[in-house]
C-alpha cells in the first residue's frame, strides 16, 4: 500500500465474509470500546470477518491503545497510516484491500449502534437483489444542530431530485455493501466525509437497489472534525459532481430548456412591443441555453460511452 502501513500481525489467508473498515483519528477514550462492541457483536452473529481498524495518523493515543488491545481480538487488523488522509482515503483503500465479500463502513465515535452491523450483514445476505444497506438515522446528535438539520435537509432534497431516488439519509457513516458491485466507483471517493455521499450516490444512479435501515444516533464521543461551512460545500459539490458524472442530462438540461424557454419567450414579448427589433440580451439568453443545451448532450454521450 502507498502509505507505507505496518500490520499488527501477519495478515491472515482464511477467507472472510464480512471486511468492516474502522477509521480511526483521535479516538484514544473509547476506541477500544468500539472495537469491543464491534467484535462481540460479529462473534455471536457466526459471520466470518476481519476488522480493519486504520489509525489516520493520531496525534493522541489511538494507536498505541489499539496496538495494545490487538492481542484481545484475533479479527482485528491494525493498519496505521504515515500520514492523515482523511476517512474517504481510509475507507477506498480499506475496501479495495478488503478479504470479504461484504464491507462494512462505520466510525469510532461511539455515534452508530455498531452492534446492529450483523443486522445489515444479514439483509444483504437474504436479498440478493439489494447491493447496499445504509443505516438511516432517525435524529441528528452531531454539532451545528441548528445548522445542520435545514442544510443538509436541502442537499438530500437536491440529490433526491437529480437522482430520481427517495434518499431518507444521505450521508449515513453506516452502510454494508458489496465489495465486487463497488469496486468500479471505489476511485470517486473524496479523501473527506462526503465520500459517503458519493458511495450512495454511485449506486443509485447505477440502478444499484439500496435498502434504508432506520437507526438510533448517539451524541459522540470526543471531539467532532466536521467543520459545517467547509464540510456542507463539499457535500453539495460532490452531489453535483456524481450526478454530472453519471447522468449530465439532469443537471444541465433543465436549465438549458428554461432559459431557452425564457429566451422564445422575450423575443415573442419584444416584437409585440418592437416588431423586427431583438434586443441583445434576448439573443444573449437564447445562445446561452442553446450552448448548455450542447454541452448537455455532448457530456451524455461521453458518459455513455464511457467503459466503467
Amino acid at each position: 500500500m502507498s502509505q507505507g502501513r505496518v500490520f499488527s500481525r501477519p495478515v491472515s489467508t482464511e477467507p472472510v465474509h464480512v471486511t468492516i473498515v474502522l477509521p480511526c483519528y483521535n479516538e484514544q477514550d473509547h476506541v477500544i470500546d468500539e472495537v469491543e462492541r464491534i467484535c462481540k457483536a460479529m462473534d455471536a452473529s457466526g459471520h466470518t470477518y476481519e476488522l480493519m481498524a486504520v489509525d489516520d495518523k493520531s496525534t493522541d493515543g489511538t494507536l498505541a491503545r489499539l496496538y495494545e488491545a490487538a492481542p484481545n481480538y484475533p479479527n482485528m487488523k491494525v493498519v496505521p497510516f504515515q500520514h492523515n488522509s482523511g476517512s474517504g482515503t481510509v475507507r477506498r483503500i480499506g475496501s479495495q484491500q478488503a478479504r470479504g465479500d461484504i464491507v462494512v463502513w462505520t466510525d469510532a465515535d461511539m455515534t452508530y449502534p455498531n452492534e446492529r452491523i450483523p443486522e445489515l450483514v444479514d439483509i444483504l445476505d437474504k436479498d440478493p437483489a439489494v447491493d447496499q444497506v445504509v443505516g438511516a438515522r432517525t435524529t441528528e446528535e452531531g454539532t451545528h444542530k441548528a445548522l445542520r438539520v435545514p442544510a443538509k435537509w436541502v442537499i438530500r432534497k437536491i440529490a433526491e431530485k437529480l437522482s430520481d431516488s427517495s434518499i431518507p439519509d444521505l450521508n449515513s457513516g453506516l452502510r454494508a455493501f458489496r465489495r465486487e458491485v463497488s469496486l468500479p466507483y471505489l476511485r470517486l471517493l473524496p479523501p473527506g466525509f462526503s465520500c459517503v455521499t458519493t458511495i450512495t450516490l454511485a449506486f443509485l444512479c447505477n440502478q444499484h437497489p439500496v435498502q434504508y435501515l432506520p437507526i438510533d444516533y448517539a451524541k459522540r464521543a470526543g471531539t467532532s472534525k466536521f467543520h459545517f461551512t467547509k464540510d456542507a460545500y463539499r457535500y453539495i459539490l460532490q452531489v453535483l459532481r456524481m450526478i454530472m458524472y453519471f447522468n449530465p442530462l439532469r443537471v444541465l438540461m433543465p436549465v438549458a430548456l428554461w432559459l431557452l424557454g425564457i429566451g422564445v419567450v422575450k423575443a415573442i414579448v419584444d416584437q409585440v412591443r418592437q416588431p423586427f427589433y431583438l434586443p441583445s440580451n434576448t439573443v444573449l439568453i437564447f445562445v446561452t441555453g442553446m450552448i448548455i443545451g450542447s454541452m448537455a448532450l455532448l457530456a451524455d454521450l461521453i458518459v455513455r460511452s464511457r467503459d466503467d
